[in-house]
């Protein structure tokens, strides 16, 4: 199999064409665990694949996006943005605008900037949010218009407050005021797979620093901590906004870089970011479990 890695701001992702992953995987789950083991494998945050789309099906290309635990993603920020960059890379795709399928709909994105030597930069249209408790989906007793400021008791019997939406994946955000006096990675963690939360969540915590800069951490479904996460950013940005602690455009700072968020009038959410090449390589079939060579 012969794939590119990319990251997008240390959110790194396996890329191949569908058919390279076919060629190799008969059980996809067990075979994104192994490849995205970091000790064994290739190591990443996730695994995407693309296939070129039918013709007149109003797409160019079907993306799919799996998790490193081999569960399925409806989509990623972060994921899709490295998506899009293997396919000017490889010379796949010339044309300024791209429209890729995913699980959570049709997402366009507008190339920027690229610099020759594998970095790209997108403005996306991620989606619109939804914010009621069913399509979440989020268990909250009676139905819910918004899910804004929630008492949610843990194992533990701690009580965090959090607001929910749907953002291409479930998301729960908890306001803290700072990162230091808050254990997130063991809250994100119970959060993640709380019963409340069926398809369990992602889990972002948000820092207000002004009207327009947030600085957030995740905890992603499926993951784990990251220094990253596209559709968290968005999610992040639309709960602060929701709750009237920011402006409908700003930075939001991560871990492993910033990233532009802008919720529009009509809203559409319009992410904006980079992907960087890593290198090449190529899973060699055949070869014991976790057998792996650079092609470069």
């Amino acid at each position: 199999m012969k794939f590119v890695k990319f990251h997008g701001y240390g959110n790194d992702y396996i890329v191949c064409e569908a058919g390279e992953l076919a060629c190799v995987a008969g059980d996809v789950p067990e075979f994104v665990r192994r490849a995205c083991d970091r000790h064994y494998g290739i190591g990443g945050d996730g695994v995407a694949t693309l296939e070129a789309a039918a013709d007149g099906s109003g797409v160019d290309f079907v993306l799919r996006i799996f998790n490193p635990d081999g569960s399925e993603a409806a989509m990623s920020g972060n994921g899709s943005r490295s998506a899009a960059s293997f396919l000017y890379f490889q010379g796949l795709w010339r044309r300024e605008e791209l429209r890729l399928s995913t699980k959570a709909g049709v997402k366009l994105y507008r190339l920027l900037e690229q610099d020759g030597r594998g970095r790209y930069r997108f403005a996306a249209e991620i989606g619109r949010p939804a914010l009621d408790s069913a399509t979440i989906p989020m268990l909250t007793g009676e139905a819910r218009a918004q899910v804004l400021d929630f008492p949610l008791e843990l194992e533990t019997g701690e009580v965090v407050r959090l607001t929910a939406l749907q953002m291409c994946n479930p998301n729960a955000c908890i306001f803290v005021d700072d990162f230091e006096g808050v254990d997130w990675r063991r809250v994100g963690r119970a959060v993640e797979s709380h019963p409340q939360f069926p398809q369990r969540t992602n889990v972002e915590f948000i820092r207000v620093r002004d009207r327009r800069t947030i600085e957030v951490r995740v905890y992603e479904r499926g993951v784990g901590p990251t220094l990253s996460s596209g559709t968290g950013a968005c999610a992040a940005a639309v709960a602060a906004c929701l709750n009237e602690r920011t402006d409908r455009r700003v930075r939001v700072e991560m871990e492993g870089g910033r990233l532009e968020v802008e919720w529009r009038d009509d809203g559409e959410v319009l992410l904006t970011g980079e992907a960087e090449v890593i290198y090449r390589g190529e899973w060699l079939k055949g070869i014991a479990d976790f057998g792996m060579r650079n092609a470069d």
